[in-house]
């Protein structure tokens, strides 16, 4: 009979060094995949807010969702002036506000697309939404009432802000944007008033979209579009808004 060896241990060495320098290539690629898709994912999200945003127009005179009017000044108001760049869905009176305008009637079938699925931190989507109607709840975009610029101290401006007239942004551009995934980080003590950090793609890239209802990709080079929260929630508001107008012109 002929003699059976086992593996010598050099043999086994090789095989494992082998074996570590495949999973070493493919482990890579495999998370590269991973985000990609998520990337993908929320582009698609991003589309299913557009034809709900134009959908509403068409029920609403052409108008897009806005509002409703912000609540009096307080430490925990982080929607100050009505029609206000927010990532809210909800007011901490339970109110929705911004693309929360579109749950119930536009997106009845679709709610989820308000979270994007490349979100860094762990949130419970249903539960989430479960909570609008009752108290503060963010989603995973900043939304953006047209051509309205009042951080604070201006009177509100008008509540009718039409789709296929949204006007010039302060730089004096038509204005494009409408929507782009967040990438903020907020203090812990920021936590009490539901306002936690929230940023997607590993912080690698913005997904936008335009008013014409596409959608694209934006490089955070730089952390171009990170935003800290840490300081004034209220100062934060000028530097989100000047990322749209920038976004206008791309």
């Amino acid at each position: 009979m002929r003699n059976r060896r086992g593996f010598t241990l050099i043999e086994m060495i090789v095989v494992m060094a082998i074996t570590a320098m495949l999973m070493a290539i493919l482990i890579p690629g495999l998370a590269r995949s991973r985000r990609i898709a998520k990337q993908t994912a929320c582009l698609a999200g991003l589309q299913q807010i557009g034809v709900a945003i134009c959908t509403y127009a068409m029920e609403n005179n052409g108008s897009i969702p806005f509002g409703p009017k912000a609540p009096p000044p307080s430490a925990t108001n982080f929607y100050p002036k009505t029609g206000n760049v927010t990532s809210l869905i909800s007011l901490q009176s339970g109110a929705p506000v911004g693309l929360g305008l579109l749950l119930d009637r536009n997106m009845p079938g679709s709610k989820e697309s308000l979270f994007c699925p490349g979100a860094d931190e762990k949130w419970d989507i249903k539960q989430s939404l479960a909570l609008v109607g009752k108290k503060q709840v963010e989603g995973s975009y900043y939304y953006r009432h047209g051509s309205v610029t009042a951080i604070s101290g201006a009177a509100p401006p008008p509540p009718k802000v039409k789709l296929d007239h949204l006007g010039k942004n302060r730089k004096g551009d038509p204005i494009r944007c409408l929507a782009m995934d967040t990438q903020f980080t907020a203090s812990a003590t920021m936590a009490m008033f539901n306002i936690q950090t929230r940023t997607h793609h590993k912080q690698q890239v913005v997904n936008a979209l335009y008013t014409d209802g596409h959608v694209t990709t934006h490089q955070n080079t730089n952390d171009r579009f990170k935003v800290n929260l840490s300081l004034s929630v209220y100062n934060t508001l000028d530097k989100i808004l000047t990322l749209f107008e920038e976004l206008d012109s791309e």
